[in-house]
């Protein structure tokens, strides 16, 4: 089983190396992408950490 970050790592490289073959997709609209799947993970990050706190009583 391979760690989060290793996988996160590889769907960025992945969408790195599709996205400039799609001629439709300016440098914005990548970097607006990436952003909002780096704050997409982030959040529901956060989430699962107050659920995981809430279900051990510690909050």
């Amino acid at each position: 089983m391979t760690s989060v970050s290793a996988q996160l790592l590889l769907v960025l490289i992945s969408l790195l190396l599709v996205l400039p073959v799609v001629e439709a997709v300016e440098a914005g609209d990548a970097i607006a992408l990436l952003l909002g799947v780096a704050l997409s993970i982030t959040g529901i990050c956060a989430c699962l950490g107050v659920y995981a706190r809430k279900r051990n009583g510690q909050m």
